[in-house]
């Protein structure tokens, strides 16, 4: 196993949630101290790994895939009650309209409360000589790459000075440091998602526009997308700028590196979003309407993980090796020794599908299903007769709590990696979907309530693991 990428070596369990899905008082979920709870929850449940959804600025929708940085992280993130902690707030202004701590995850309402806070956090750091700490001029250095153009981005954008959004991303860095500490004391190791392509109203393009296909004007020559499917008759036209290669060769692939470096400085491992496109890519005409038109162009994906790798050592990645999967896409995951996914929700489609668990390889990562699917209550309302009869012969069960014997699966595959939503985990049905992938408004927002947890769950999964081979050794 000399080739597969160290964290992926033993058997492990691990949970799906995005950190604003945690619980909090100021409307999305954040550094806070639920962070910690969670955290000591995992380690409690015998989950050795929390996946998470992109961290950068969210955009178009609240989606984390559409962030406008490939580099900075979701201000939202930050936490009012660390800065208290560290004298910059007064308690006094924690205190948030009790529906901030109730419901879905709101950005509008947590913008609205966060951001003054963050000014005044901001003032007192000032007035302190922050400015001038060797902390933050340390941070401003190892940033250099990326938070000068971020800065300028978001000042213009959201206004406020590009002082005060470089001390949001101080901020940022130092409460994820000590979060990542207090995990790893736990044994818990943190996954995050690294999308393959950038926003066109991003700091990424506005920062390197020559790494980007754009026009004069500065609109995208191509633009991302996938073709039509049983899922889309249209496709989904996702409208990122496609990247100028050439480009990247002459820089040795530099701003890749940087920014896979950066996202390993936060996380432990990375789930690349839509390898395949590692491979080949779906240019559509950046004036179509939809994604019906269009063709598939090889990129130098090889050329770039062996770049990426020759600079930063063996990388610890899972390869989203969904949609149109190739021999080529395929032997580029192998070749690098990359654990691919299988989704459960697919295995039951076929009458001998690959995701059916006694087809998983052990350098392989089993999911019920990603932030993309239905929850599994969901899911088996949808599933055809034939598709059904399968499920009940293969997995047994309870028709209404199909999620149990999903996660019983999961768990007793040979695939060395299982993560289960949190959602299965707690049992919800549909309406804890995180994404309907095409349907523009209304995702991402998701967040657990608090106290959702049954206290016998966590008794439950550490019995699970251990049945399973998945302890931490």
């Amino acid at each position: 196993m000399e080739h597969v990428p160290a964290i992926f070596q033993q058997r492990r369990a691990g949970v799906l949630l995005h950190l604003t899905s945690l619980p909090g008082p100021h409307g999305v979920g954040d550094l806070g101290p639920a962070s910690d709870r969670f955290a000591q929850w995992c380690a409690d449940s015998g989950l050795t790994l929390w996946q998470m959804l992109p961290i950068g600025p969210v955009g178009y929708g609240e989606s984390p895939y559409s962030a406008t940085s490939s580099f900075a992280a979701e201000p939202m993130l930050v936490s009012l009650e660390r800065l208290a902690q560290d004298g910059l707030l007064p308690k006094s202004r924690l205190k948030a309209p009790r529906a901030l701590g109730r419901g879905n995850a709101d950005f509008a309402a947590a913008r609205a409360f966060k951001r003054p806070r963050f000014a005044e956090a901001f003032a007192t750091f000032e007035r302190k000589g922050g400015l001038r700490s060797k902390a933050f001029r340390d941070f401003q250095r190892h940033a250099r790459a990326w938070l000068p153009g971020w800065c300028r981005f978001a000042a213009a954008k959201e206004g406020g000075s590009r002082e005060l959004h470089a001390f949001i991303q101080f901020q940022f860095e130092r409460q994820w440091g000590a979060f990542r500490e207090r995990c790893h004391a736990l044994g818990v190791k943190l996954v995050g998602d690294l999308p393959i392509f950038v926003t066109l109203d991003s700091a990424d393009v506005a920062d390197r526009p020559e790494l980007f296909r754009l026009e004069k004007d500065g609109s995208p020559k191509v633009v991302t997308g996938v073709p039509p499917d049983c899922f889309s008759k249209d496709g989904q036209l996702w409208g990122h700028p496609h990247y100028a290669w050439a480009a990247h060769r002459r820089e040795g692939f530099r701003w890749w590196t940087s920014r896979v470096a950066t996202a390993l400085t936060r996380f432990d491992a990375l789930r690349i979003d839509h390898f395949v496109g590692l491979v080949h890519a779906y240019e559509i005409s950046g004036r179509a309407k939809t994604a019906r038109k269009g063709a598939w162009r090889h990129t130098p994906g090889r050329e770039l993980l062996a770049a990426v790798e020759r600079r930063l050592g063996r990388l610890p990645l899972i390869a989203e090796d969904l949609g149109a999967v190739t021999r080529e896409v395929i032997r580029l995951r192998d070749d690098f020794g990359l654990p691919g996914m299988k989704l459960l929700h697919n295995a039951f489609y076929g009458p001998d599908s690959g995701d059916l668990p006694h087809h998983h390889p052990a350098n392989c990562v089993v999911y019920p299903g990603t932030h993309d699917n239905d929850v599994s209550r969901g899911w088996i309302r949808h599933l055809s007769p034939e598709a059904l009869a399968r499920f009940k012969a293969y997995a047994g069960g309870d028709r209404r709590k199909p999620e149990e014997a999903l996660i019983r699966l999961a768990y007793g595959s040979p695939a060395r990696t299982a993560i289960v939503a949190m959602q299965d985990l707690l049992g919800l049905g549909p309406t804890a979907r995180m994404n309907v992938p095409g349907l523009a408004d209304g995702n991402w927002c998701w967040r657990m309530q608090p106290d959702a947890i049954p206290a016998r769950l966590a008794n439950h999964l550490i019995a699970l693991a251990a049945d399973s081979g998945r302890l931490a050794k």
